[in-house]
């Protein structure tokens, strides 16, 4: 997944009108969209349009739990050689991009745009937050990086030893260790094909610009209001699945199975932050699905979590689900201050009232986190337990050994949060009247998303609320967080450096899940509460509301290109 800001899926502006129509779906974004590039691109909010618009070889399979992944630009699964070291994948024919300045009309996809895209991963010049994915594991890709750095004719014309293409069907990987995360790395969008002859005329910036084979292709964009997006007439990647869970099959959602997609000839994508505002134009049907917030929990549920009859006579659904999402309190270790004493944050880490916290923000929806792994992953550990609880006095003992006895000598601290809206400023002065008990002084910094990640990527945070959505059921997708390889403008924005950490991080994703693996996931967590760069807050749980009218939802938090399977009916 990408930095967290949770995409509420609702929709309204003052910029735009609702359409109200049949042939189109409306969803909103809880805030502005940071690129459309899928190599640029991973927080929750570019995922919606940058998922309908790219795609990958494979994807997750929409209507099956657990999660299990399905050809969508491959053939079929890849041949593997029996060291696990190389990799053979089979393109499918004739899969056309969207029209573009750039490309030739009717250019079809290629396995050489393949290597472009992971070429683009690992080049200086495009700046991408998906190195990670790729870094120290494809033969010679590492020493192409430090040869081509930003030069663009060099990224053309040297070659990489384990990225090849025989033909314009045959995609080969060869990999220095395994990877059993590959083809998941594979099913996310930092891995969509581009073409060779769109680099050079776009400068390498595909921003603003897109040039994908997906179900709809973007007619408008604007980052701080959001985007239109029209069906693709020509797209045969995929057809409805013809298979699912019981829950699918349960809710009729395997009718229109093996039909030709997309179902809409519309998308309207538009940024709203306000929750009440997101509420009222759900219930006018101006947009048609909404992530409860806790400011709508007691309007829309009972207390057991059910719908109230005065929503369900309003023709709405809930779908409840746990999810892969999670949540802390993190701490830049290179800030002069909160990073360099250990002791200043377990002060904090005791001194924050979690369990309130969750009962003001969640409406008691969300689980106290346990441990660093959240539920879902295997080798999650639900008898685990965190070396830090809410304890004044404790926290105060921390404070004295930090230096700083009842805040004393301690400059104010500042506390990042991810958005404007007014819940984010609760949430950032609930820590700020926590941290007041203990002689913390806490000073708010408000930021656009795009502003907060950017400060992230650059090191000016100092502490902050983060919070990560999977990009896949495995715990190398956690792990990964606190590598020293994703140092900032990775995803480590923690600046966490531990050397052990990082040996035992090499030897784990090396592995399939088994009973080595989750041992040595938890010397690893064992390391990580020792240093303490994040406190542990919560996993979400989702209660997500539509209108009958909306056919064929069913919800995930790691299925981004879902778009494309709903239709409206009688709206």
């Amino acid at each position: 997944m990408k930095y967290l800001a949770l995409a509420i899926l609702v929709l309204v502006t003052a910029c735009t009108k609702n359409s109200n129509k049949s042939d189109t779906i409306e969803i909103s974004l809880s805030g502005e969209i940071s690129t459309l590039d899928p190599s640029a691109c991973y927080d929750t909010i570019c995922y919606i349009p940058v998922a309908q618009v790219y795609e990958t070889l494979y994807e997750f399979d929409y209507l099956k739990r657990p999660y299990s992944l399905r050809p969508l630009l491959a053939e079929a699964l890849p041949q593997v050689s029996p060291d696990g070291l190389t990799y053979t994948f089979k393109i499918k024919k004739d899969i056309p991009y969207h029209s573009s300045e750039f490309i030739p009309k009717n250019r079809v996809v290629k396995s050489q745009d393949f290597i472009n895209q992971i070429k683009r991963l690992a080049f200086m010049g495009t700046n991408s937050r998906g190195f990670w994915l790729f870094d120290g594991k494809v033969k010679g890709l590492n020493e192409w990086r430090n040869k081509v750095q930003s030069d663009l004719d060099l990224f053309f014309s040297t070659p990489v030893d384990g990225l090849s293409a025989p033909d314009d069907q045959t995609l080969v990987i060869k990999l220095i260790s395994p990877s059993p995360q590959l083809l998941y790395a594979l099913a996310m969008n930092f891995t969509s094909p581009i073409p060779e002859e769109a680099i050079r005329p776009a400068n390498n910036d595909f921003s603003m610009k897109e040039v994908g084979t997906g179900a709809y292709y973007v007619t408008n964009y604007n980052s701080t209001q959001g985007a239109d997006l029209k069906k693709f007439e020509n797209y045969k990647s995929s057809t409805y699945p013809t298979e699912g869970d019981r829950f699918a099959n349960e809710q009729g959602f395997l009718k229109d199975a093996g039909a030709k997609l997309p179902f809409m000839d519309n998308v309207r994508l538009v940024v709203i932050k306000e929750a009440q505002t997101d509420w009222l134009n759900f219930l006018k049907k101006k947009i048609d699905m909404i992530n409860l917030t806790k400011d709508h929990y007691h309007v829309a549920l009972t207390p057991e979590g059910k719908l109230k009859p005065e929503i369900i006579k309003d023709q709405i659904e809930l779908q409840a689900s746990p999810t892969l999402i999670y949540w802390w309190i993190a701490f830049n270790l290179k800030d002069p201050i909160v990073g360099k004493n250990l002791n200043l944050r377990k002060a904090i880490a005791h001194g924050v009232n979690i369990d309130k916290y969750i009962e003001l923000f969640t409406y008691n929806v969300a689980q106290k986190a346990n441990s660093i792994y959240p539920p879902g992953i295997p080798g999650y550990n639900p008898s685990a337990s965190l070396p830090y609880k809410y304890d004044l006095n404790l926290a105060k003992e921390y404070m004295k050994l930090a230096g700083y006895p009842g805040g004393k000598g301690l400059p104010p601290l500042k506390y990042d949060i991810r958005g404007s809206d007014t819940r984010r400023r609760q949430m950032g002065e609930y820590i700020q009247q926590e941290l007041r008990q203990l002689g913390i002084t806490v000073e708010i910094q408000i930021n656009t998303f795009p502003a907060f990640l950017e400060k992230a990527r650059t090191g000016q945070l100092q502490f902050w609320q983060g919070g990560w959505v999977l990009d896949y059921p495995d715990a190398e997708n956690v792990l990964q967080l606190l590598s020293s390889q994703n140092l900032p403008p990775g995803q480590n924005y923690f600046n966490f450096e531990n050397a052990e950490y990082d040996k035992l991080f090499k030897e784990a994703r090396e592995i399939e899940d088994g009973k080595k693996k989750f041992q040595l996931m938890a010397r690893m967590e064992n390391l990580v509460n020792g240093e303490l760069p994040w406190i542990m807050q919560y996993y979400s749980r989702n209660y997500i509301l539509s209108h009958k009218y909306l056919k064929n939802f069913m919800y995930s938090d790691i299925i981004y290109n879902n778009i494309k399977y709903l239709k409206v009916e009688g709206k």
